[in-house]
């Protein structure tokens, strides 16, 4: 998991978050899948920076390799990324 993302079972029932913050990383998409930009996004979080957005797409793809059945090395990379 990226150093930007945190789950915590004391904030927003363990759903993952933008460290430090109680914004999910699920909004986040939301948002982008939406069409907002990540000026948009900074916007309205100005809290946020542009490296917490690419963490949240980074913490997808990585779901996203995970449900796929990608293979993990042995350092926990995913093969073939």
């Amino acid at each position: 998991m990226t150093d930007r993302v945190s789950v915590d079972k004391n904030i927003l029932h363990g759903k993952p978050c933008i460290k430090g913050t109680r914004i999910p990383v699920f909004l986040i998409l939301d948002l982008l899948a939406g069409g907002s930009t990540n000026a948009d996004i900074l916007a309205d979080y100005p809290d946020l920076s542009v490296e917490d957005i690419r963490a949240c797409v980074e913490y997808a793809a990585m779901l996203a390799r995970e449900e796929a059945g990608e293979e993990k090395d042995k350092h926990g990379s995913f093969v073939g990324v």
